[in-house]
């Protein structure tokens, strides 16, 4: 089996119980990394050519400005193929209850038929929000598999948590 772990994650200022905090690495980069050392797979880091504000209130403008809009900020790169990939986990911040939209410019790329997905998201407290039915709507021939969201505060201590999930997965 080859597994694709293609993940969205944001570093710089973020909110922490009401606390704007520093973050060197994203939340959802420490999970992807986390399901890598635990299953292997190749790491790939969605990246936007005009990347965030690393200021938290300037960032949250630009994503309710980018939602409003519908936009599909352009990538910095795409997987050439995902032809050799049968699992592709799909990690990303809930934003706004959803995706963040450069999360929808890359599902949008590629035609997911014959692929399982498998969503994983950090949250600061409103878990997968409405985005498993997002994925749905823009992968519709994709198998997809159950979700994990993940406490950005408690990603750090997650190992227990993502080794039972994937476990339930039964990927094997």
């Amino acid at each position: 089996m080859n597994i694709l772990i293609a993940y969205f994650s944001r570093k710089g200022s973020s909110l922490v119980k009401g606390e704007i905090i520093d973050l060197a690495i994203g939340n959802t980069e420490v999970a992807a990394n986390k399901i890598k050392t635990i299953l292997g797979g190749t790491l790939f880091q969605i990246e936007t050519v005009h990347p965030y504000s690393a200021d938290y209130h300037a960032c949250t403008k630009e994503v309710v400005q980018q939602m409003n809009e519908q936009a599909r900020p352009a990538l910095k790169a795409l997987p050439e193929s995902l032809d050799a990939y049968d699992v592709i986990f799909i990690g990303y911040p809930n934003w706004c209850g959803t995706m963040p939209m450069p999360v929808w410019t890359f599902l949008s790329a590629f035609d997911f038929s014959n692929k399982t997905l498998v969503p994983f998201c950090t949250h600061g407290g409103s878990g997968m929000g409405h985005s498993e039915s997002d994925i749905k709507s823009l992968c519709p021939s994709a198998k997809i598999l159950t979700a994990l969201a993940i406490q950005g505060t408690q990603v750090g201590q997650s190992d227990e948590q993502i080794a039972t999930w994937l476990k339930s997965l039964d990927l094997a």
